[in-house]
């Protein structure tokens, strides 16, 4: 007996919170049809069961606690088709906590001491931007600019 495209969704969803289109995406390759997955996705929905909103601020938190930063994990919603009015919500580069963030992962990284010479300040300034931090917090954490 075929499973059904709610069966599959469900099942996708009691591993993790998924983002709509994501999911949507993951039952297209399972081989269901788009005429299918569209209404079985809005009736979730509707019951709560998928939540776009919820989706993110799990994301989110669960990338700041593997020490990323705003620029990366904005750059994985999109990829996974959150909209950004949805990470807006969850998401704010400028709060003054990323750079609380920022320094907790550099000195995980490398240590208390702050870099002296310009090869290692590029080292660190390039592991924190690959991190996904923006520039600016990178430049402030690295040169201690209060």
């Amino acid at each position: 007996m075929a499973r059904s495209v709610r069966e599959a969704a469900m099942d996708l969803l009691a591993r993790r919170e998924h983002a709509t289109r994501e999911l949507r995406d993951k039952l297209l390759a399972k081989g269901f049809d788009a005429d299918a997955i569209d209404p079985a996705l809005e009736a979730l929905s509707r019951e709560g069961l998928l939540s776009d909103d919820r989706f993110v601020e799990a994301f989110v938190h669960g990338r700041i606690e593997r020490g990323q930063g705003p620029v990366r994990i904005r750059a994985e919603l999109r990829q996974r088709g959150v909209s950004d009015e949805a990470i807006d919500a969850w998401l704010d580069a400028r709060d003054p906590a990323w750079l609380e963030r920022a320094e907790a992962v550099r000195r995980r990284k490398f240590g208390a001491e702050r870099p002296t010479d310009h090869r290692e300040l590029a080292r660190q300034s390039r592991f924190l931007q690959y991190r996904g931090f923006t520039a600016e917090q990178t430049r402030r954490v690295l040169r201690h600019d209060d």
